[in-house]
């Protein structure tokens, strides 16, 4: 009697073991994300747009206001020259080189 009583306990724990890992498998299996997927980069891709700046400008045909071409090249020159001499600096104190 007790042989039988033996072995349905280790059957019924076997049988909850096998529950218990079904269930497991089952919450592995379940894709709990499926919410944050459909939404996965939108983030991303609304501040990358929130930084463009007239985005269709080049397709404008329209003249730019406030700055005439002869302007434009001069600023353009003085922009290119200060790349090529350091900038002038002043003495602080009387400790200049």
């Amino acid at each position: 009697m007790t042989s039988t009583i033996s072995r349905l306990q280790r059957l019924a724990t076997n049988a909850a073991s096998a529950a218990v890992f079904a269930s497991v498998l089952t919450g592995c299996a379940a894709s709990s994300t499926s919410a944050l997927d459909a939404k996965f980069g939108d983030s991303v891709r609304a501040i990358r747009d929130s930084q463009i700046v007239g985005a269709t400008a080049a397709q404008r045909q329209d003249p730019v206001l406030g700055i005439d071409g002869t302007a434009a090249v001069h600023t353009q020159d003085r922009y290119q020259e200060s790349f090529k001499a350091p900038a002038k600096t002043f003495e602080v104190l009387g400790t200049g080189k």
